[in-house]
């Protein structure tokens, strides 16, 4: 007699199974790898962070780490959750011993995997060009990726299941172009002093704030886990209200 896989192992097939096919996609790993190292040297190279008391890479190494949480979590899982939903996949996968819930895990694996190995190619270059984070603030930095990641991947869900596809490719893209210049991710949000009330509170600039607060001073930026918190849950919600699977 032949016993059902646990709800574990099938979350976990389908994460790597999801993982598998962001790091084959191309253009996927353009945004998940070539973007943010690009980002990287250009503002070691350029005069961008000058006026900080920290070396240039010190303060780009922690933007562009939260630069790739929004870029796996929201662009790329969005993206790839539009085109599911377009082609039928979502509601076959929802249908199937897997589920719903062992659906949205599945993917939420997926991105911890690619964030992993984007910490370690992004992250491993830091370290080469002389970035040295404070060892105090690692823990802090992992809580507040974790966060992030959770963030953004509901936000990333949410449109993927409340627009087209092709909404939704313009859409995620736009949005990534538009926080990574002036959302507070990349560029502190002090850069932008007239819309700093408004962008400290987006996701992308707490996440931002909060990663050069533990990776430059050691210190835990309690208002960025606040905001994060705030952001995933309400994502969430607004995602199992209006998420469509077909």
């Amino acid at each position: 007699m032949s016993t059902a896989t646990p709800l574990a192992s099938r979350v976990l097939r389908h994460g790597g199974y999801e993982a598998a096919a962001m790091l084959r996609n191309g253009e996927q790993l353009v945004l998940a790898i070539v973007l943010p190292l690009l980002v990287l040297a250009g503002l070691v190279l350029t005069p961008l962070l000058d006026g900080y008391a920290a070396p240039r890479i010190d303060i780009a190494a922690p933007g562009v780490l939260a630069l790739c949480t929004m870029s796996t979590a929201f662009t790329g899982q969005g993206i790839a959750t539009g085109f599911d939903r377009r082609y039928g996949v979502l509601r076959f996968l929802s249908t199937t011993p897997l589920g719903k819930s062992g659906l949205i895990f599945g993917k939420a694996c997926a991105v911890a995997v690619v964030l992993a190995l984007q910490l370690v190619v992004i992250g491993g270059t830091a370290l080469l060009m002389g970035w040295r984070p404070d060892a105090g603030g690692l823990a802090p930095a992992v809580l507040l990726l974790a966060l992030g990641s959770a963030a953004f991947t509901a936000l990333g869900l949410l449109v993927a299941g409340t627009l087209r596809p092709e909404a939704t490719l313009a859409v995620t893209n736009l949005v990534w172009i538009l926080l990574a210049a002036a959302g507070g991710i990349v560029l502190p949000a002090t850069q932008l002093p007239a819309a700093e009330p408004i962008v400290g509170l987006l996701p992308s600039a707490a996440l931002g704030d909060g990663l050069r607060s533990a990776l430059i001073e050691g210190q835990f930026n309690l208002l960025s886990c606040v905001l994060l918190l705030i952001w995933a849950a309400a994502a969430s919600l607004a995602a199992v209200r209006w998420f469509k699977w077909s």
